[in-house]
């Protein structure tokens, strides 16, 4: 019986702003300021409310305000009917403005001070002063024709980064979620579980565990925390049964904005209209290193704040703020030659800048294939593995905005305390082939290596729910070519060593058959992790002397993905036929399949990509780990080992009865890319 309303503002066919989302409520209040620009009043301002859904929003209704009609310096009250011709409700809402026009020089003066452009002094602007009843405040300059040189694109660029739409972007918290376990969760011995957390529009799910009454998660889940948007957390039960039904079992909400700050909060939450209840962890810390700003005030450019980030991760502060692991800087300047995506041969292009569940964007310019953003994001780095991923989307009013292109970087590519500067080709959704047009970016990254080392052997991030993955025939196909690869590898050892039992080849035999007897009479448990180091040496040679090159496997994925584009019409056509819909049991199988051969394949590719030096950070530390433990099992007998080992595991519990199970070495190999990463 609720929506999630959110406001659209537009001329001529153009969204000039858009407000936040109120969640779950039908009298929002949105308490924003915003500036647009308006030409001439001879145009309607058209005000559009929507409901905020998961993969789409639905219309709720527009009125629209003649600017014509408005009275200079006076302020009036407009009570605007929302209408829909499309609806059959005849009351839709209503939405009351205030409204005021004024003329002067001083109002561009504030533009000039809030944006910090000198250009603007010389424009007489007027002023458009604007705000909702239910408190949206909004500021319309105006320009007369006469006065205004400025081209529309540049003053638009100016203006959609306002500070509202900064103050939307930027989180200033964290809020880390550690869900432990259930406890009487009703149903739950006779179906499988799993728990739904949003806060906001953002969502994680946890994993699905078997059947059980107190089913044990120990996950961990980080949001990003606005102090001003006082958003809920709410907590939703599910259980699946075999045939894939799903039924809410309970839900429970927390206000965060009512847990005290830097500080570990034990919660047991009762469900709500249902018995049963969940035990979880809350933190809220927090959170800097994320702005957005021009370049003239670029955060690394000023040597003595450079200087002062850089001593924040500087060897001697390795376990101080143990989570605090680097500081990444993007500056997006431009794009050149970009695909057309309007019928006017042009596109209204906007980037966003992802790493891992840390997105913002850019302001969009319009009309233009080759935009100049010239602006400056700055990111925490949370593990130095991830990878930056830039996207390119025309603007497309109400639509979803279309896909241009994409550029994905990892960090680790990106060289330490220098400015990287680098002309990146766009490339597709999924990053196989060349897109059209190029994009322009400036890397800087700092980040403290003993940290980075540490945070290599915890589990990762979890991403934000995503979209459900759907049956790929070339996705399959190149999962099935992968693991065929890797079983042929394992099969031609094992040929080679039954050819050496069976004596086919004398002096092979013979060979093998010394270095078996040497090394069973001679072989200490040490010199397992000392062999492993060994063929890492050999492995660094050949890749330092040319004689192995890392692309050749990349080359050989590409081939495995380079399938031809008539098996996508294949697919697309299948889907339109309604084949999946019709086989959809059968599909659930072939997805688990295709996601089973996947891992599989890509824990065999890593194991083989750390010792190929494919990641260079990691192989040393696969090395430093090797060398650590070849002096610990020289020097320490196996059965001392084993003991305190077991010691560790069995008591674990017992010393943090909330600790999140790991495996350090699963941990270390999913930093590790596969083939096809």
């Amino acid at each position: 019986g609720t929506s999630d309303p959110y406001v659209k503002f537009k001329l001529n066919g153009k969204t000039l702003y858009k407000s936040k989302v109120v969640y779950k409520n039908l009298n929002p209040v949105w308490d924003e300021t915003v500036v647009l620009p308006v030409q001439t009043l001879d145009q309607k301002l058209w005000i559009k409310v929507y409901d905020r859904d998961l993969t789409s929003s639905d219309f709720m209704g527009s009125a629209f305000v003649a600017l014509a009609e408005l009275e200079l310096n006076r302020t009036t009250e407009q009570v605007l009917k929302l209408e829909d011709p499309n609806s059959l409700e005849d009351d839709m809402g209503v939405i009351v403005l205030n409204l005021r026009i004024a003329a002067g020089f001083l109002l561009s003066c504030l533009i000039l001070l809030n944006e910090r452009c000198e250009r603007w002094a010389r424009f007489t602007l007027g002023h458009l002063a604007m705000s909702f009843k239910c408190t949206i405040f909004l500021h319309l300059f105006i320009a007369s024709k006469t006065s205004l040189n400025l081209g529309h694109s540049s003053f638009m660029r100016s203006v959609r980064l306002s500070d509202s739409l900064r103050k939307n972007q930027l989180w200033n918290g964290l809020v880390t979620i550690t869900l432990l376990e259930g406890k009487n969760i009703p149903g739950g011995g006779l179906a499988e579980i799993f728990i739904l957390l949003k806060l906001g529009d953002q969502r994680y799910k946890s994993k699905t565990l078997c059947k059980s009454a107190n089913p044990q998660w120990r996950e961990q889940f980080d949001f990003h925390y606005f102090s001003d948007r006082k958003d809920m957390l709410d907590i939703e039960v599910w259980r699946k049964d075999n045939k894939k039904h799903e039924e809410l079992l309970g839900k429970c909400q927390v206000d965060i904005t009512a847990l005290p700050m830097k500080q570990t909060n034990c919660l047991e939450l009762p469900l709500e209209k249902h018995p049963g209840s969940l035990l979880m962890l809350i933190a809220v810390a927090p959170c800097t290193g994320v702005s957005i700003s021009d370049l003239c005030v670029c955060p690394l450019g000023d040597p003595s704040e450079r200087q002062q980030i850089s001593q924040r991760y500087c060897i001697k502060n390795s376990f101080w703020d143990i989570k605090d692991i680097g500081f990444l800087q993007v500056k997006v300047l431009k794009a050149v030659d970009l695909l057309a995506a309007d019928f006017a041969g042009k596109s209204d292009p906007f980037c966003v800048l992802e790493l891992g569940n840390d997105s913002l964007q850019t302001h969009t310019v319009y009309k233009n294939l080759n935009p100049e953003w010239n602006k400056v994001f700055t990111f925490p780095i949370k593990d130095i593995h991830d990878v930056l991923e830039v996207t390119v989307f025309d603007e497309d009013g109400d639509k979803p905005p279309d896909f241009l292109g994409k550029v994905a970087i990892p960090l680790l590519s990106v060289r330490t305390n220098q400015d990287q500067r680098g002309c990146y080709t766009l490339k597709n959704k999924d990053l196989e082939r060349a897109s059209k047009g190029v994009i322009y970016l400036e890397l800087d990254v700092l980040f403290n290596p003993v940290k980075a080392s540490i945070r290599t052997f915890k589990p990762r991030e979890k991403r934000f729910t995503e979209e459900n993955r759907k049956f790929s025939k070339k996705i399959l196909s190149r999962n099935v070519d992968r693991v065929k690869k890797i079983t042929m590898a394992i099969w031609n050892t094992i040929q080679f060593l039954r050819s050496c039992f069976l004596w086919e080849s004398t002096v092979k035999s013979v060979i093998a058959f010394v270095v078996f007897v040497v090394t069973v009479w001679s072989v200490e448990l040490y010199m397992v992790p000392l062999a492993l180091l060994v063929l890492f040496a050999y492995n660094f040679s050949l890749v330092t002397t040319g004689k192995v090159n890392n692309t050749q496997d990349a080359q050989a994925s590409k081939e495995l993905m380079g399938l031809d584009e008539d098996e996508d019409e294949d697919d697309k056509e299948s889907e339109k036929k309604g084949l999946i819909d019709r086989i959809h049991m059968v599909q659930e199988i072939i997805i688990a399949v295709q996601s089973i051969l996947e891992e599989i394949a890509s824990f065999g590719e890593r194991i083989k990509n750390t010792f190929n030096w494919t990641v260079p950070f990691l192989s040393v530390l696969a090395c430093l780990v090797l060398a650590a433990a070849t002096v610990i099992l020289y020097f320490i007998p196996l059965r001392y080992i084993v003991l305190i080992w077991g010691i560790n595991k069995f008591t674990k519990k017992l010393r943090n009865p909330y600790a999140i199970d790991n495996n350090e070495i699963l941990d270390f190999l999913s930093r590790v890319p596969s083939d096809v990463q």
